[in-house]
């Protein structure tokens, strides 16, 4: 189905109905996104997604509400959220409109679901209380309070605050999903090189990447050092798979007395 209508409810928002905005507005741009809780919008139709309204869940028609008796339950009995629902039904098609490898998919919508998605799922249900200092930090209290003051009093003002959100919100879960799938090229990368290192003791890439999944992943327990080259210098991390607890920060070293080159090519040897 190809909707003509995005349909939410009206009046203050929350980071549920936000980040499912962004995943459906990239995924349908041709259809108008409608802020109502009036009866003749939140109710089921062919030319409509309705979502965190309605009270019912029912994928195949087009509505994904969490607030009323029997709500939607994760196979472990942990709630659901507009998001995740949204994102349940609909993250696939996302990840692959943006242009993700269809082998990593799969892995990329598993991962933002337990990373992201499940802690907003968690929050807007009331099962996840951030406390602390930290507590107002979070991304669902940023976003709220993006939220017109109490006396805006503008009809639009919350429309117009909703828009400014989403935008925001736009920019978090793109730039979420493009770090998870950097770090499936990276491991691709640093996989090869293991390949190409063999028994060598120090692992070269191309670049600073992500690399110490890759390593355990392809049990490299060999391996003491990796290195990377930088604009004028090399970045030798303490260890290659350092043990736990310890600082593995890496040290950035120009090539010379202190590390010759040679070195490193002993180790590779």
């Amino acid at each position: 189905m190809i909707p003509d209508f995005l349909v939410t409810h009206s009046g203050g928002f929350h980071a549920d109905e936000l980040l499912s905005s962004v995943i459906l507005t990239w995924l349908f741009p041709q259809a108008r996104l409608i802020r109502s809780r009036a009866p003749e919008w939140i109710t089921p139709g062919q030319d409509r997604i309705i979502y965190d309204v309605g009270g019912a869940y029912d994928a195949d028609a087009g509505i994904f509400d969490h607030h009323q008796r029997g709500a939607p339950l994760r196979d472990d009995g942990q709630p659901y959220s507009s998001f995740g629902l949204i994102w349940k039904h609909y993250g696939r098609d996302y990840l692959a409109a943006r242009g993700l490898p269809a082998d990593h998919v799969e892995a990329v919508h598993s991962s933002f679901d337990a990373s992201f998605v499940l802690p907003i799922d968690l929050t807007d249900n009331g099962a996840l209380s951030p406390a602390g200092p930290l507590a107002g930090l979070t991304l669902p209290a940023l976003l709220e309070t993006l939220k017109p003051v109490f006396d805006e009093a503008e009809p639009d003002a919350d429309d117009r605050a909703f828009h400014a959100a989403l935008a925001i919100a736009r920019s978090f879960v793109e730039a979420k999903i493009a770090q998870s799938a950097a770090k499936l090229r990276a491991e691709a990368i640093v996989h090869e090189a293991i390949k190409a290192a063999g028994q060598g003791r120090v692992l070269e890439l191309p670049r600073g990447m992500p690399f110490r999944p890759a390593i355990v992943k392809a049990g490299a327990n060999h391996l003491l050092f990796v290195v990377h080259p930088r604009e004028k210098d090399w970045c030798v991390p303490a260890s290659a798979a350092p043990r736990r607890g310890s600082n593995s920060g890496p040290t950035c070293l120009r090539p010379g007395p202190v590390l010759p080159m040679e070195s490193w090519r002993r180790f590779a040897a």
